[in-house]
């Protein structure tokens, strides 16, 4: 048997493009992954966080900003 550890990788939607974010710390929770991206792009201070979906062996995490939605 063969296991994988799969890395993390953050995606972050801006003018259009997804960004690809890398985990700054295995140890980091991904709320502290979010925090700690929200001083280059502050718009992520309220986004939500979707995920993880398993692709190419890679566990991706979705920051989806909640800025001009209502409700």
């Amino acid at each position: 048997m063969k296991v994988n550890i799969l890395k993390r990788v953050f995606l972050h939607k801006e003018n259009g493009q997804d960004i690809r974010l890398t985990d700054p710390n295995e140890a980091f929770t991904i709320t502290d992954v979010q925090h700690f991206y929200a001083g280059t792009y502050p718009v992520l201070t309220n986004a939500k966080i979707i995920g993880p979906d398993i692709k190419d062996d890679e566990m991706q995490y979705r920051f989806e900003s909640t800025m001009g939605t209502k409700g």
